[in-house]
């Protein structure tokens, strides 16, 4: 064989083998573009619903805090009435009236006493 031929040759059992090593290389994504907007709209939703859960637990706490304010100053009330329930007992002893109408001056006349019925 020639040197030329030689040559020609050689080129064709060289190229080949370049040719091989050029392949464009497509990078491949662990995600496709779908896939990473579905994981971010469920990360949104996710965030969305722990939000809405601790507002929601907190606007319940409040609820529940004024309840008990409400019942304390209930329980407050019902002392203060029940104290002055028997300071009305204390102060309308038939013994107490009857002495403030003697100094007064008022007495008892059987005479002018009226009954009064219940209907």
């Amino acid at each position: 064989m020639s040197n030329l031929a030689r040559k020609y040759q050689e080129q064709q059992q060289v190229k080949p083998a370049i040719q091989e090593h050029q392949h464009v290389k497509t990078k491949k994504y662990w995600l496709t573009p779908g896939e990473k907007m579905i994981s971010l709209v469920f990360a949104g939703l996710v965030c969305f619903g722990a939000v809405h859960i601790i507002s929601t637990q907190s606007q319940i706490y409040k609820v529940n805090k004024d309840v008990q304010d409400v019942q304390t100053s209930i329980k407050e009330q019902k002392k203060v009435n029940s104290d002055l329930q028997v300071q009305v007992s204390e102060l309308s002893n038939y013994q107490r009236i009857w002495d403030k109408a003697k100094k007064m001056g008022l007495q008892l006349n059987e005479n002018n006493v009226k009954v009064v019925q219940q209907k």
